[in-house]
């Protein structure tokens, strides 16, 4: 007995046509979603959202920092930011119309959130440290310059003060009239980089002002040479020192003392003086000018003279007084 066979003609069409039904399925499938999202997207709407509260700095209020919004929104300026420790508010209209004239065109029918915002400014606390730092860079580039390294410390303690979280600077408007001393008092006040006055403070100080000096490394007598002399360059206070300090270059052989200087003690410039090369009672030849004329004559110093110092000179023959600019320790120049 045979079996019977079963014929299944169309389900062996719709296996062979299968992958092909399943294709056109997805991409319609695709397709719907595709313009579902398409249609999503066309009516989403735009959101814009007043924040309860903002801060600002001193450039101004901005569009983006007063709303929260779902897209892109321009920097535009609305106006002028409250002063330093004032609060500004802005009702909901008020922005929209501020915006509006402004130029802005922007979807604000959906403009929701607070009623209104509350501006005000960025701040922060300005500490001791700081504050010495700025007070030291003004009163360094004003008064001190380039007399030495300025170094300050608060004799009282400082109360730290608040101040905008921006850009600002220090002005010194007060110093006592001897300027920067060992103990000063200073009045400054700080400004913003808008130009707005914040307030006006004073500081007790005590002050140093520190530079390399020559200082005698041993003793030094009346007449001693300063070349291959026992001195170095140690750092001192200048604010103690009153007088003016010698600059020198330690072989020099034509620097003399004129004074005795204790070991330790910097070299003031008054200490030193040219090394005399012509002394009194000397023979010297004086080149004598006249014109086109010279001539050449011996005479006798009257004071000690170093190179190029004017001493004065007697002619022995008429015994007349000449003064003549020592060139070397045997000539002098002589101009009638």
């Amino acid at each position: 007995m045979k079996s019977p066979q079963l014929r299944f003609p169309l389900f062996r069409a719709n296996m062979a046509t299968l992958p092909c039904l399943v294709a056109v399925f997805l991409s319609v499938a695709c397709t719907g979603i595709a313009e579902e999202s398409a249609i999503s997207s066309t009516n989403r709407a735009d959101v814009a959202l007043l924040r309860p509260a903002v801060q600002v700095d001193g450039r101004g209020v901005f569009l983006s920092e007063v709303i929260e919004t779902n897209f892109n929104v321009p920097r535009i300026r609305l106006g002028d930011s409250p002063a330093f420790g004032k609060s500004l508010l802005l009702k909901r209209a008020e922005v929209i119309a501020l915006a509006r004239a402004a130029g802005v065109d922007l979807p604000f029918t959906n403009l929701s959130g607070q009623e209104a915002v509350r501006i005000s400014r960025r701040a922060r606390l300005l500490g001791e440290n700081e504050t010495l730092q700025l007070l030291n860079s003004a009163l360094q580039k004003e008064f001190v310059k380039d007399q030495g390294e300025l170094e300050l410390r608060l004799s009282r303690p400082w109360t730290s003060i608040n101040i905008p979280d921006e850009a600002f600077a220090i002005k010194v408007l007060e110093l006592p009239t001897t300027g920067v001393s060992p103990s000063f008092i200073v009045r400054f006040e700080i400004e913003t980089g808008q130009g707005e006055h914040i307030g006006s403070w004073q500081a007790s100080l005590q002050a140093k002002v520190w530079r390399q000096v020559w200082v005698a490394g041993s003793p030094f007598k009346r007449g001693d040479s300063i070349r291959a002399a026992d001195v170095s360059r140690e750092r001192r206070d200048m604010l103690v020192c009153r007088e003016p300090l010698a600059e020198f270059t330690p072989d020099d052989p034509s620097l003399e003392f004129v004074e005795p200087v204790q070991a330790g003690a910097p070299i003031l410039a008054r200490v030193l003086r040219p090394r005399a090369i012509v002394h009194r009672g000397q023979t010297v030849a004086a080149m004598v000018r006249d014109g086109a004329l010279m001539i050449t004559l011996k005479v006798e110093a009257l004071e000690d003279g170093a190179a190029g110092q004017f001493i004065r000179v007697r002619n022995p023959l008429s015994r007349r007084d000449l003064r003549g600019k020592v060139l070397d320790d045997q000539n002098i120049s002589v101009s009638l």
